[in-house]
C-alpha cells in the first residue's frame, strides 16, 4: 500500500489501463519504489523537481518525439535546432537557470533530440582552462547562445593520441597573434559535433610553436563563421561529414584552417601563457589539458551512458512480462518469457550493472570534485589518479552498457529490431561512446600506465593513491569460502576481485621488467605487453565497480527492504563477473573447481530472487512513456496495440503509388490475361 501511495506522484500512474500481465508484477512488491527512485535521484526534493520539469516539457507539443523514427538526417537536424532554440525560450520563461538543478533533468528528457550538445563542452573547456578574464568575456555570450561553440580536438588522422595532433598555432610577436594551420590532409579537424552546420566559434587544440620550438598541445578560441551571415571566416573551410551510425540530429563536421589569425588573448591561459615577447610561462601539471576531458567523461557517464542502459532495461524487462512464448510446463498457457532462466540470465546482469554504475558515478563525481577544487588552488596531486580512474571507468561503463543494450535488444526478439522499440537508437548512441571522448583501448593503456607506476611505488614501500591502496596490502592466500551462502558475503567477492586485479597487474609488471632487462627498449617492451596491460586496467576498473557498489550498501543499513534488494543486485553483479570470467579467478587456484561450481549455483539462484522485483526495479527509474519513446516499453504494457498504431503513422503508408506505376505495374500487366 505504501508503494502504491508513493507512486501516485509518478508520471506513471497505477490508474492506467495496464496490461494484466504487467499489472500483476506491481502487486505485493517487496520495497517502496518511490524510496528507490529518490535514492537514484539523490533525494526526494530532486525527484520532485525532476518530475515538475518533465511534466512541463511533456505537456508542450513543441517537444513531442512523435514520428521521430520516421525522419531523415536533415529533418532530425532541423528538428533538433528548432527544439533547442525553443528550449532556450522555455527555460527563460520558466526561470530555469543554466546551472540550476532543472538543467540536467531537461537533458534527461530531451538529450536525444537536441542540438548544441558540444556547445556545453565548449563552455566547460573555457571554464576549466580559461583565465577569469577569458571566462568573463566568453561564458556570458555562450550561455545566452549569442555565439555557438564546438570543441575541435579530433583530427582526420588523429584522435585519442593528443601528442600526435598536427594542427599548429604559431605566435607572431609582431602582431601579437597566433596563426593557426592544419598543415596536412590528416590534420583537418574531423568529428566535432555542432561544427558541420551550426557553430560560430570553436575551442581548437593545436601544437603551440614559439620561435620554431614546439611547446605541445594548447587550446585556442577561434571564430569560424560570421555572426552576420554565417559564412565561413577567412581561411576557414568547413562542412558536415555526412551520415553516421546514429546521432542524426548532430551535425558532426570538418574544419580546415589556413593561416587563420587569432589575438593572443584567445589562447586559454589559466595554466600556461605566452608573454608579449614570445616567452612561455607555465603553471601546474602538463596533464592539465586532460582536465576538460575528465569533466566530459564524468558528465557523459552520468547523463548519457548509464541512463541509456536504464532505458534499455526498462523496455526489455517490461516487454518480457508481456511477451508470452511456448510452454514452461506442458499443458499450461504460453509462459512470460521473463520466467525462463535464459531470459533472466540475459537481462538481470544488465539491470545489476545499471545500479552498480549509478553508485560508481557517485564515487567518481566525489573524487573529481576534490580534484577540481585542488586544481583551482594550484594543486595537481590528485590529477593523475582521477585521470586514470575516469579513463578506466569510461571504458568499463561504455563497454558494459553498449553490450548490455544489444543484449536487451536481442532479448526482445524480432520486435527489438524495429526502430519503434527504441532499442536500436539507444544502441547506436551507446556503441559510439566506446570511441568518442577517448577510444577505449587507448584509455585502458593510459590507466595501465598509472597502475604500473603505482605498482612500482608500492614495491618500494612508497605511499600510493587510494584507488590502488590494495597494492600495498594484498594477501596471497586462497579463497576461504566453502558454502553457497559464503559467496554472498561482499568481503569474499571483493577480495576475489582485488586478488585477480593485483595478480594480473603484477604479472604484466614483471613481464615488462623482464623484457627491459633482456635488452628490449622501453617502448618495445610496452608494445609487447599491451594486450595484458589493457586487460589489467579493465580488471582493476571491474574491482573498483564491485568495491564501490558494496560500500554503497552500508548507507542503507537502517532501510532493510532497500538494502536487501540492492544487495541482491550487488551480489548478482559480482557473481556474474566471476561466473563469466571463471578462468581468471582459478588461474592461480585462488578458487577451486568446486568453489566455482558454488559460485555458479549461487549466481543462478539469485536470478530467481531478482525475478520477483524485476519490474519494480525498472519502474524505479521513473521514465515516462514520452521519455522512453518505445512501443515495447510503455508503462501500460499494451505493446502490440502501440506497435500497430505507430506503424500506421509511417510516411510510407501515406505516399502516392509512384513506385507501383513506374516499376511494378508493367510487371503485373503480363499476368492480367493469364489469371
Amino acid at each position: 500500500m505504501e508503494a502504491q501511495k508513493a507512486n501516485t506522484f509518478s508520471p506513471n500512474s497505477l490508474g492506467q489501463d495496464v496490461n494484466p500481465d504487467l499489472d500483476i508484477e506491481r502487486k505485493n512488491i517487496s520495497f517502496t519504489i518511490e524510496r528507490l527512485t529518490n535514492i537514484l535521484d539523490g533525494g526526494a526534493e530532486n525527484t520532485k523537481i525532476r518530475r515538475e520539469v518533465e511534466a512541463v516539457l511533456q505537456a508542450d507539443p513543441e517537444f513531442s518525439q512523435e514520428n521521430q523514427y520516421f525522419q531523415n538526417q536533415n529533418e532530425r537536424y532541423e528538428n533538433a535546432i528548432r527544439k533547442s532554440v525553443y528550449f532556450l525560450q522555455k527555460k527563460a520563461e520558466m526561470g530555469w537557470k543554466e546551472d540550476g538543478p532543472e538543467q540536467k533533468y531537461c537533458y534527461r528528457f530531451l538529450s536525444n533530440d537536441l542540438a548544441f550538445n558540444i556547445h556545453i563542452v565548449f563552455m566547460k573547456s573555457i571554464l576549466a582552462l580559461g583565465t577569469s578574464e577569458q571566462i568573463n568575456k566568453w561564458i556570458p555570450l555562450a550561455k545566452k547562445y549569442f555565439i555557438i561553440g564546438t570543441y575541435a580536438q579530433t583530427e582526420l588522422g588523429h584522435g585519442s593520441n593528443l601528442r600526435g595532433l598536427e594542427t599548429t598555432a604559431t605566435f607572431d610577436v609582431a602582431t601579437q597573434e597566433f596563426i593557426l594551420n592544419t598543415p596536412s590532409f590528416s590534420a583537418m579537424k574531423w568529428w566535432p559535433g555542432d561544427l558541420g552546420r551550426s557553430a560560430t566559434h570553436a575551442v581548437v587544440f593545436a601544437q603551440l610553436y614559439l620561435k620554431e620550438r614546439c611547446y605541445g598541445m594548447h587550446p585556442f578560441i577561434v571564430q569560424i563563421r560570421s555572426l552576420r551571415d554565417h559564412s565561413p571566416a577567412q581561411g576557414i573551410t568547413i562542412g558536415d561529414i555526412g551520415p553516421k551510425m546514429g546521432f542524426q540530429n548532430i551535425d558532426n563536421g570538418f574544419l580546415i584552417l589556413k593561416n587563420v589569425r587569432v589575438p593572443k588573448e584567445n589562447m586559454l591561459a589559466r595554466f600556461s601563457q605566452v608573454l608579449p615577447d614570445g616567452q612561455y610561462k607555465k603553471q601546474g601539471s602538463e596533464k592539465i589539458n586532460y582536465l576538460t576531458m575528465i569533466v566530459i567523461r564524468v558528465t557523459m557517464i552520468q547523463t548519457e551512458i548509464v541512463p541509456n542502459l536504464m532505458k534499455a532495461c526498462t523496455i526489455a524487462i517490461r516487454y518480457s512480462v508481456v511477451r508470452r512464448q511456448s510452454e514452461l510446463k506442458p499443458g499450461d498457457p504460453e509462459a512470460k518469457i521473463l520466467d525462463y532462466q535464459t531470459q533472466q540470465q540475459k537481462l538481470f546482469p544488465q539491470l545489476a550493472a545499471v545500479y552498480a554504475f549509478h553508485f560508481l558515478c557517485d564515487y567518481l563525481q566525489d573524487i573529481f570534485n576534490r580534484c577540481y577544487n585542488h586544481t583551482k588552488e594550484g594543486k595537481f596531486d590528485l590529477l593523475p589518479e582521477v585521470h586514470a580512474l575516469a579513463a578506466g571507468i569510461k571504458v568499463i561503463t561504455t563497454e558494459y552498457c553498449s553490450a548490455g543494450v544489444e543484449v536487451c535488444r536481442r532479448a526482445c526478439g524480432g520486435h527489438g529490431y524495429s526502430l519503434l522499440s527504441g532499442l536500436p537508437s539507444i544502441y547506436e548512441r551507446l556503441v559510439a561512446s566506446c570511441t568518442y571522448e577517448g577510444e577505449n583501448t587507448v584509455l585502458l593503456l593510459q590507466t595501465a600506465r598509472f597502475l604500473i607506476k603505482c605498482y612500482g611505488m608500492a614495491q618500494m614501500g612508497q605511499p600510493v593513491p587510494s584507488s590502488v591502496a590494495y597494492f600495498s596490502s594484498i594477501s596471497f592466500g586462497k579463497c576461504q569460502a566453502q558454502e553457497k551462502k559464503d559467496f554472498l558475503n561482499p568481503d569474499i567477492y571483493i577480495d576475489a576481485y582485488k586478488h585477480r586485479a593485483f595478480r594480473i597487474i603484477e604479472n604484466v609488471a614483471i613481464k615488462l621488467q623482464q623484457l627491459v632487462q633482456s635488452g628490449k627498449a622501453q617502448h618495445e617492451a610496452w608494445n609487447q605487453c599491451t594486450v595484458q596491460l589493457a586487460r589489467a586496467a579493465m580488471v582493476h576498473s571491474h574491482y573498483i565497480v564491485v568495491q564501490k557498489f558494496a560500500e554503497a550498501l552500508e548507507k542503507f543499513a537502517k532501510e532493510s527492504a532497500i538494502q536487501r534488494v540492492l544487495k541482491n543486485l550487488c551480489d548478482l553483479f559480482a557473481l556474474h563477473g566471476i561466473f563469466s570470467n571463471a578462468g581468471d579467478f582459478m588461474q592461480d587456484e585462488y578458487f577451486s573447481t568446486d568453489q566455482i561450481d558454488r559460485v555458479t549455483e549461487t549466481y543462478l539462484d539469485l536470478l530467481a530472487v531478482i525475478r520477483r522485483d524485476a519490474v519494480p526495479l525498472v519502474d524505479a527509474f521513473d521514465f515516462s512513456d514520452a521519455c522512453l519513446n518505445s512501443a515495447l516499453g510503455s508503462y501500460d504494457g499494451h505493446v502490440y496495440r502501440r506497435l500497430y498504431e505507430w506503424a500506421k503513422k509511417s510516411p510510407t503508408n501515406h505516399q502516392d503509388n509512384r513506385v507501383f506505376k513506374t516499376y511494378l505495374k508493367p510487371l503485373f500487366q503480363n499476368a492480367l490475361s493469364k489469371l
